[in-house]
């Protein structure tokens, strides 16, 4: 699409309002709104003040450009026919036109170039998980959830059947091919899959489904959240992440005469992601509730380990009948930046084959089968426990910190720190509620 398609466009469908988006450190999007008639400017870029969005704010460089990436013209298909409302998502750059390096979306791009000077694609396929709840009186979110239906549930006790229906229907008028949605195992709960994409694009469509469930939650009376863990006992939302990587018609990781089938480049890939996996998790799971979710016991993993079929390892290699290989990291969870997240795992992955990372033998007891003892005994490493024991790991990783950038790498520990800190400072209701009465 070129600036004549994009005014076309504009004219043969009626618009006259204009989202310039973008994502700021911690994965959240952001915009500004500008009438039509402001568009043949704003093209060329809309200066907005950086020194306001979390990970962006360096005094020196506080004014920057919103440049829009003209294919990512979308409308909202919730929004008035007449009149519409329209989006594109934006690269930031500095005033005098360079890409911006705290830019989650340039951050992408570049490990995307660099694969692809190698003659690699990267693939991604998420599985998007997410409660909705119910409002109070003042329309703020309640944990109590709209209903009490389990795995694939159907109405009338799916009572999320609706809304859920109307976000598949808005994200395919906006583009998306949608797989498959259905009701979680948890009361409340819901997942929805769209199809697999190279990188950006998949990590684009990430940022758009959290904006798009969020508000066709609101409009049914509801609060859509991507937190992981906002119920006690319950099952946490993740976002498992499946990954293929190819090279023209090769599917890089995929070996029919291999028992797994896995190429040895397969293997290499996971052995590149198990061997950064404790700082990628400040990455994939970015907040202190994540690792209430990742906990031994539960379907969630806990344990750095990988497996074809067993219940809860950290990487499960799926069988394909047609040849086909992907790897899937079911550690991650939909609150994290996509962008960041897989950026680094891609750089993890390639640096796996580059430098033959082999991976530790696959593991084919169940783990929840096992004692504490003896997952010790077997030398199996734990995730990393709290987001502070994340961030640890990852700034002692050096190629995670390549990958970021500078500006990016300190903004993101500078951003995650404080928010855990916060958390270590916080006295919850937990403490008075043991404690209080008893000393």
């Amino acid at each position: 699409m070129d600036r004549e398609d994009v005014f076309q466009f504009m004219e043969e469908n009626d618009v006259k309002f204009i989202r310039f988006q973008f994502t700021d450190i911690s994965g959240i999007m952001k915009n500004i709104a500008i009438n039509y008639s402001n568009l043949e400017s704003a093209l060329d870029g809309v200066l907005f003040d950086g020194y306001a969005v979390d990970g962006f704010s360096r005094s020196e460089e506080s004014e920057m450009l919103l440049v829009p990436e003209l294919d990512t013209l979308n409308i909202f298909p919730w929004r008035p026919q007449q009149g519409k409302v329209v989006r594109f998502i934006c690269d930031v750059l500095s005033q005098d036109g360079t890409p911006f390096a705290g830019d989650p979306r340039y951050i992408l791009k570049k490990m995307v170039a660099k694969a692809a000077a190698k003659g690699y694609m990267f693939l991604v396929e998420p599985e998007c998980e997410f409660f909705l709840f119910h409002t109070d009186e003042h329309g703020l979110p309640t944990t109590q959830t709209h209903d009490t239906a389990g795995y694939f549930d159907l109405a009338p006790i799916d009572l999320g059947e609706n809304a859920r229906r109307e976000v598949c229907l808005s994200l395919e008028n906006m583009g998306f091919l949608v797989e498959s949605s259905h009701h979680e195992v948890a009361a409340g709960q819901h997942e929805i899959d769209f199809r697999y994409d190279d990188a950006l694009k998949t990590a684009d469509n990430i940022e758009t489904f959290r904006m798009v469930v969020k508000i066709i939650a609101q409009k049914h009376g509801l609060h859509a959240t991507f937190m992981p863990k906002p119920l006690h006992n319950e099952a946490g939302s993740g976002m498992h992440i499946n990954m293929s990587l190819v090279r023209g018609e090769q599917d890089v990781l995929a070996d029919p005469n291999d028992e797994l089938g896995l190429s040895k480049e397969g293997y290499y890939f996971i052995g590149g992601i198990m061997k950064h996996i404790r700082g990628l998790t400040a990455l994939c799971n970015p907040l202190v509730n994540s690792y209430k979710r990742l906990v031994p016991g539960t379907e969630a993993p806990a344990y750095i380990l990988w497996a074809r079929k067993n219940r809860g390892p950290l990487i499960r290699v799926p069988y394909f009948k047609d040849g086909r290989a992907r790897v899937e990291l079911l550690s991650p969870d939909p609150a994290c930046n996509p962008y960041l997240s897989l950026a680094a795992l891609l750089g993890a992955g390639m640096e796996g084959i580059e430098k033959q990372i082999t991976p530790p033998p696959e593991m084919k007891a169940n783990i929840q089968d096992m004692s504490p003892r003896a997952i010790r005994e077997a030398g199996i490493e734990r995730l990393p426990a709290t987001l502070g024991e994340a961030l640890d790991a990852l700034e002692q990783d050096a190629l995670l910190r390549e990958i970021l950038g500078e500006h990016a790498f300190r903004s993101y520990l500078s951003t995650k720190r404080a928010e855990w800190d916060s958390y270590c400072e916080t006295v919850h209701p937990w403490e008075t509620g043991r404690y209080l009465s008893i000393y």
